[in-house]
């Protein structure tokens, strides 16, 4: 056995990989080698635990070392211990099954006579602590809290705050002795309690205040205001000095725990009020460590009940922080300030500037801040000086910021235009500089506008003329003027009284042809492309003159009519077919209408957002949850109730676990979008081939499931993909019963026989499912039965004996439906999801509806 500082020499020296493999694999097995010889020696343990976490940082498997560690745990020794609670911390966590016997080493260690040994223990339980070591030992840390150690008083604070988050419900048993510690005279006890108290109310907070936590410790609020005031207003101070700065972690800590108790409360807040502009104003902001005690208290004043003008001087401190030269402090004031402009908007906005010379930062991540937040503040009064900056920025901006960039200037485009012409001007220099980038709600909004502005149309199909003669590179102008020209191409040859004008030359038909002509031959005519402009050219057969130029339109229709695309083959064929037709082609063919604004047709969506998280349940959701819903309601144009009537129509338990938790995932899986009367007839199923559907088959099916009657149920939206449901589907609960031992078959597929036994009794209805494989050659594997049933039963689903049936082979499983009240039901109905793999082949999965026959 080498050392451990020979073992380190050793890595270091491998020149290759393959090299240091193999002096790790060589120590590993002396080490392992070590452990079985169950040695006595504490140093040879000690030293072998020493290499274990040196491969632990090293990435390497240590799992085998774990019981020598609790070894070295039992050690009276403290070094033995110092090596053994390390060990402890770094290769075991929460959920490992071998920390149970950890927790009687800690109990003892907890109450050890030397101040060292009690610090490791509470060290290592602030760590690794489960839910039941937390349980088992909180009376330990509660006692050692009112220690008159301050050392390990201090450790038993932050070991109190992990077993308050484990375990919200212990925080009651530290209520005083946290008011305690916020009155201790020692530094780092204070400190520690602080961290404490702040825990525990941003727990509470997180779980909506249902103790209490805050309003109890709001009457601290002038204690802890004298101890800020008194560090602002102290000299030097050896002690806790940091670059000429007094205790400026106790500072932070001070004036987070304020912020937490005067959020939503004026009371507090204006008791506060004085002490944070007073340590706005006097902290030193040359230094790091005195911006971060500022960047603190600028939080707190926009966060609790604070005055304008104190917000005014929080958003000015921000504002500072933007001409700092560490780029950590200039991204962290963009970032607080995003948060700020909905608040004090006008405050922010004087340091418009500033934030515009952020865009031209090397720093992406500051570019990508400054940009964020200079959307957020454009409105009416600015729109043309900050859209002309970040049209300029657009300009030179990397790729990644393009999509976002177009849609946001689109959007705010739309939203605060000074008059239309602006806002044509502005989206046609946003399809010239980044027109691959443009999505297509932006496009379809700017169409609209042109043709919803007639005064503006021949302008701007001259422009969309122009930029196309200069520039088919971009797919979005190529669309954009593709539309408009098609649109209104007789316009664009007549031309318009524009102060412009004398800068548009004039155009002739055939330049129009030569020009749809050259893109649909160059590289940038997409499928999209060419399907805009093959209409845009069918359109200026009947705008056009010149019957010429009508003709070449004809023949380059005619050329797509053997196009690789079956989109753009049919739309040729069907353009050319119109040419026989010329009354019906001219009629077909007129200008579009301009299109009816509605507000849910608006790019900008706000308003119905809104609206809609307004009128939704209260229900805590996380921010992804959220989203989601939220663009499926865009996409859906409504709320959406399927995972409600879902989860209530029908409950399942999923095999032995028998979990109602896990219900809702279970039942997604197996009904798979059941829509609202919560049946889908799988196409497998024996019964999916009835009867086609009758008059009254949809009402039947929603008085299966709900106790109303079935004139009372609106009929289910129809779905053409599923098959007609069956008569035993639609039967009633009151059929008469089968004899106790009789076998139904339920599947029978691919050699696979699934028979249902039942047996009634008064309480529950038992059911034997017997799988027997009718193969006389290939086995079935992976074989698996999940169940459902209706709303108003319960059902406990057994595992299956076997789940690999060899030829002939057999296999059973036991169900049990309950009744969520009454008796049991006299008519089993049960959706099946089967799955099974034939031969070693690939899994094969079938739904079946199966009633329980008359």
């Amino acid at each position: 056995m080498s050392s451990l500082k020979q073992f380190i020499r050793n890595v270091r020296a491998s020149k290759t990989i393959a090299d240091e493999r193999a002096v790790v694999q060589k120590e590993s097995a002396a080490i392992r080698a070590s452990f079985r010889e169950e040695s006595h020696n504490s140093d040879l343990r000690r030293n072998n635990v020493a290499k274990l976490l040196y491969l632990f940082t090293l990435g390497e498997r240590t799992h085998f070392g774990q019981i020598e560690c609790l070894k070295l745990l039992a050690s009276p020794r403290f070094a033995d211990k110092r090596l053994g609670y390390l060990g402890t911390m770094l290769l075991l966590d929460e959920n490992q099954e071998v920390l149970t016997l950890v927790t009687n080493s800690l109990k003892n260690d907890l109450n050890h006579s030397n101040q060292y040994v009690v610090g490791l223990a509470l060290c290592t339980l602030g760590n690794i602590a489960s839910v039941e070591m937390a349980r088992d030992l909180f009376p330990e840390v509660e006692t050692i809290l009112a220690s008159s150690n301050p050392y390990i008083r201090r450790k038993a604070a932050l070991c109190a705050m992990r077993i308050c988050r484990k375990v919200p419900d212990l925080q009651e048993h530290f209520f005083d002795k946290a008011k305690a510690l916020l009155n201790d005279r020692n530094h780092g006890v204070l400190l520690s309690g602080l961290t404490l108290v702040v825990s525990m109310c941003e727990l509470d907070e997180e779980e909506g205040g249902e103790q209490g936590v805050v309003e109890m410790f709001k009457p601290i609020t002038g204690a802890l205001v004298k101890v800020l005031k008194g560090l602002s207003q102290s000299g030097y101070a050896p002690e806790h000095d940091v670059t000429g700065i007094s205790d400026p972690f106790l500072q932070v800590k001070i004036l987070r725990l304020l912020r937490v108790l005067g959020r939503g409360d004026t009371g507090i807040s204006e008791q506060i009020n004085d002490i944070l502009a007073q340590v706005a104003t006097n902290t030193d902001s040359s230094k790091n460590v005195g911006n971060s005690i500022l960047y603190e208290a600028v939080l707190t004043i926009l966060d609790i009940e604070a005055d304008s003008g104190l917000r005014v001087l929080g958003v000015n401190i921000l504002g500072k922080f933007l001409t700092n030269k560490d780029n950590n402090i200039r991204y962290v004031a963009l970032n607080t300030l995003i948060k700020v402009v909905a608040i004090e908007p006008n405050a922010v906005q004087r340091h418009r500037n500033t934030i515009l010379d952020c865009l031209r930062d090397p720093d992406i991540s500051i570019r990508r801040r400054a940009l964020d937040l200079s959307f957020t503040l454009i409105n009416e009064s600015n729109v043309r000086v900050l859209i002309r900056e970040l049209l300029a920025f657009l300009e030179v901006a990397d790729a990644e910021f393009k999509p976002i960039m177009t849609s946001q200037i689109g959007i705010a485009a739309d939203r605060f235009a000074p008059n239309k012409r602006w806002h044509v001007d502005t989206m046609l220099r946003v399809l010239k500089l980044a027109g691959n980038y443009v999505k297509e709600q932006i496009l379809s909004s700017f169409v609209r506008l042109i043709a919803t502005t007639p005064d503006l149309q021949t302008y701007c199909a001259q422009k969309l003329y122009a930029a196309l003669k200069d520039d088919i590179s971009q797919e979005g102008l190529n669309l954009a003027g593709a539309w408009v020209i098609g649109e209104y191409g007789d316009a664009l040859l007549r031309g318009g009284s524009y102060e412009e004008e004398d800068l548009v030359k004039k155009v002739r038909e055939n330049e129009i042809v030569d020009l749809f002509s050259a893109i649909l031959n160059s590289s940038f005519g997409g499928q999209s492309v060419t399907e805009y402009i093959i209409t845009a050219m069918m359109k200026l057969t009947t705008r056009l003159q010149d019957p010429a130029q009508v003709e070449r339109l004809r023949r380059l229709l005619l050329s797509h009519q053997t196009d690789l695309d079956v989109e753009v083959q049919q739309r040729s064929v069907e353009y050319g077919n119109l040419f026989g037709y010329d009354e019906v082609r001219r009629g077909v063919l007129e200008r579009m209408p301009a299109p009816e604004i509605r507000e849910e047709q608006r790019v900008l969506r706000e308003s119905t957002a809104k609206t809609r998280k307004a009128n939704r349940a209260p229900a805590k959701k996380k921010p992804t949850q959220i989203t989601e819903q939220d663009m499926l309601l865009d996409l859906m144009g409504g709320d959406s109730v399927g995972g409600d009537s879902l989860g209530g129509g029908i409950g399942a338990v999923n095999g032995t676990q028998q979990q109602q938790a896990n219900n809702a995932d279970l039942l997604a899986d197996i009904l798979d979008g059941g829509g609202d009367t919560g049946m889908v007839q799988s196409p497998s199923s024996p019964i999916a081939n009835g009867r086609p559907p009758q008059q009254g088959d949809a009402a039947s099916i929603m008085d299966l499931f709900d106790s109303q009657p079935p004139s009372q149920q609106p009929p289910p939206p129809q779905r053409s993909p599923m098959p007609a449901p069956s008569n035993d589907i639609l039967g009633s609960f009151a059929a008469t019963s089968p004899p106790p031992t009789a076998a139904h078959t339920a599947y029978n597929k691919n050699d696979l026989h699934l028979t249902f036994t039942i047996t009634r009794t008064a309480q529950a209805v038992q059911v034997l499912a017997k799988f027997k494989n009718t193969s006389a050659f290939e086995s079935l594997g992976q074989v698996n039965l999940q169940a459902a049933v209706p709303k108003t039963q319960k059902l406990q689903l057994q595992a299956i004996s076997s789940s690999e049936l060899e030829a002939g082979a057999e296999a059973t499983q036991g169900m049990r439906v309950l009744s969520v009240s009454g008796p049991p039901p006299p008519r089993l109905r049960l959706r099946l999801k089967l799955s099974y793999a034939k031969g070693g082949g690939a899994p094969v999965t079938e739904q079946v509806d199966w009633s329980e026959p008359t």
